[in-house]
């Protein structure tokens, strides 16, 4: 039984409630289909679980959800908080494009709030010194000093996403450091969905300085469900999330709108195609929750290794010290896929 969010690397916590299943503060079931999700309290993503420890769960949580008083139900949806403090809820038989604005609006309107709230307290802070009578020749010294070079020097080369390329699936051994891509923040703005020259999905490349990195197939996928998130961290309104969902409906499916959007002409000053940066923030949001929809899709149509490959190696690669100093034959793998470590 898998403990670590398989997208942020954090401990999911665990509840006393659901004996056969006590991993979790926020559980997610689909009844009908026998679907069941661990929402991680960090991230707030949704977790599909292992087909093996999903069905007595769902039966589970089915009662234990009825017999909740706590509870709140729309004609799709309900969510019940048992009195131990674990959130279910209830999936019942909403249209695609309902579930998809419900799933992910609250995800991306927490990190809109988020995102509000670290503006004003920059903004608190800055007043504070002028109320202070701090002369502002002292203010700008001191950020361009003292604050501001270190921040930037810590934001630009901390670590954002570790994913693990290079095998199918992964691999059935452990995850050795140097199969583990590290990518930094200096990298969010070179990231490319561009056509994959093999086959009909897309690819994903990544060009800074005069080093290249390209990926394809599935660690394409992996790449850019891991990076993608940190490019959308100022989250969206509910409406930005509505437009998102028609994107991807306008498309028909996820993994068509993936393909199609890979075709498109995002560019940046250079001229260069295929920037995700340079993408409208409800075309980054549907890119994000078609990548997630399309791993789901994959597990629940017969790939379910890929999934448990997926929590294995999320509990591994959070066991992985991301140390100031890389670890030995780091530098073969980056020059094998053309990166800068």
């Amino acid at each position: 039984m898998y403990q670590t969010c398989m997208f942020c690397k954090k401990p999911l916590g665990s509840n006393a409630v659901v004996e056969s299943f006590p991993v979790g503060r926020r559980l997610a079931f689909d009844a009908a289909k026998g679907r069941l999700w661990v929402v991680c309290g960090k991230c707030h993503r949704w977790n599909l679980t292992p087909l093996e420890e999903r069905w007595e769960a769902v039966e589970d949580c089915e009662r234990i959800f009825r017999e909740t008083r706590t509870r709140a139900s729309t004609e799709n949806i309900g969510i019940a908080r048992h009195r131990e403090g674990l959130d279910l809820v209830r999936i019942g038989r909403p249209p695609r494009g309902e579930f998809a604005a419900w799933r992910y609006g609250e995800l991306f309107r927490r990190r809109m709030r988020m995102a509000m709230l670290g503006g004003a307290a920059c903004l608190v802070g800055t007043g504070a010194m002028i109320s202070l009578h701090v002369a502002w020749p002292v203010v700008i010294g001191w950020a361009s000093t003292v604050g501001t070079w270190p921040l930037l020097a810590w934001s630009s080369f901390r670590t954002l996403a570790k994913v693990r390329v290079g095998e199918r699936g992964g691999g059935d051994g452990a995850v050795a450091p140097e199969s583990v891509a590290r990518f930094r923040n200096a990298d969010l703005k070179v990231v490319r969905l561009v056509p994959d020259d093999g086959g009909p999905g897309f690819g994903v490349e990544i060009k800074r300085m005069m080093r290249r990195a390209r990926f394809e197939g599935e660690d394409a996928g992996r790449v850019a469900a891991a990076i993608v998130p940190h490019l959308n961290g100022s989250g969206g309104s509910r409406n930005t999330v509505q437009r998102a969902v028609s994107e991807i409906e306008s498309s028909g499916h996820p993994s068509r709108f993936l393909v199609d959007l890979a075709k498109r002409e995002h560019g940046n000053w250079t001229g260069s195609l295929g920037y995700v940066y340079n993408m409208r923030k409800p075309t980054r949001l549907a890119l994000e929750m078609s990548l997630h929809e399309e791993q789901e899709r994959r597990a629940l149509e017969g790939e379910l290794w890929i999934l448990e490959q997926a929590w294995k190696e999320a509990e591994e690669i959070a066991a992985i010290a991301d140390n100031l100093i890389l670890p030995a034959r780091t530098d073969e793998f980056f020059d094998r896929h053309g990166m800068t470590p």
